[in-house]
């Protein structure tokens, strides 16, 4: 039985990430902020932990909760969109909220989980996959207008820390992933892909992941963006 934790699965993508790993049979562990969402993991039967990846008190305690488990499959799930332009400056309120959400909370999983992603490969020489939810929005290229740049800038920034963190774990896979333009509350409801058909698209693809895929920046169907 493959073990996989979700960080940030409160709601969304990542709930529903859960409910999918679980029906196939998979010892999931997630996270959750608060009540509603702790208890919307344990109906769909994962081991359920109360983490507030923007809060570094909160997050920094992640590998005691986890104590020690081997995990084959993490997905950093958790993130905000603050709206905005170029024309208008950011607060430091909308800013810190990205940055400590998108970017920070990740940069503090990472040194606690992807020991326990490399501590999981099998004795055939499989390795583990730590996958990051960024957007499409975070490639320099080809950006039409600044809407929702302090977005942008976040998941620019996180896959930076992804890519540069690979070089430090190397018996890992760490991929950037985006999940497509999805009917969320960012999406919106003319969005073309459902949760459920997003997670799956993204599920095909982290299965496929390999050795060429390390530090790299995907859409949810596998093919390559152009970070930088």
């Amino acid at each position: 039985m493959s073990t996989v934790l979700v960080i940030g699965a409160s709601r969304g993508i990542g709930l529903e990430f859960v409910r999918q790993y679980v029906a196939d049979g998979a010892k999931v562990i997630a996270t959750a902020r608060d009540d509603a969402g702790l208890q919307r993991l344990k109906a769909l039967g994962a081991k359920a932990l109360r983490v507030d990846v923007a809060e570094p008190a909160s997050i920094s305690g992640l590998a005691w909760l986890l104590d020690g488990e081997e995990i084959d499959l993490a997905l950093y799930v958790a993130g905000v969109f603050p709206h905005g332009d170029a024309l208008t400056p950011p607060t430091r309120e909308v800013f810190d909220q990205a940055m400590r959400t998108n970017v920070l909370g990740a940069m503090q999983a990472i040194p606690q989980v992807a020991p326990m992603v490399e501590a999981a490969r099998s004795g055939g020489g499989g390795q583990g996959r730590f996958v990051f939810i960024s957007s499409a929005m975070a490639q320099i290229d080809g950006v039409e207008n600044s809407r929702g740049w302090v977005y942008r800038a976040s998941k620019a920034a996180l896959n930076m820390a992804v890519a540069s963190a690979q070089h430090d774990y190397p018996s890992a896979i760490l991929v950037a992933l985006s999940p497509g333009w999805v009917q969320t509350d960012m999406g919106g409801a003319g969005a073309p892909l459902t949760v459920a058909q997003s997670v799956a698209s993204m599920r095909q693809t982290i299965s496929g992941l390999g050795p060429q895929h390390k530090g790299a920046f995907l859409d949810h169907d596998g093919s390559r963006f152009a970070t930088w």
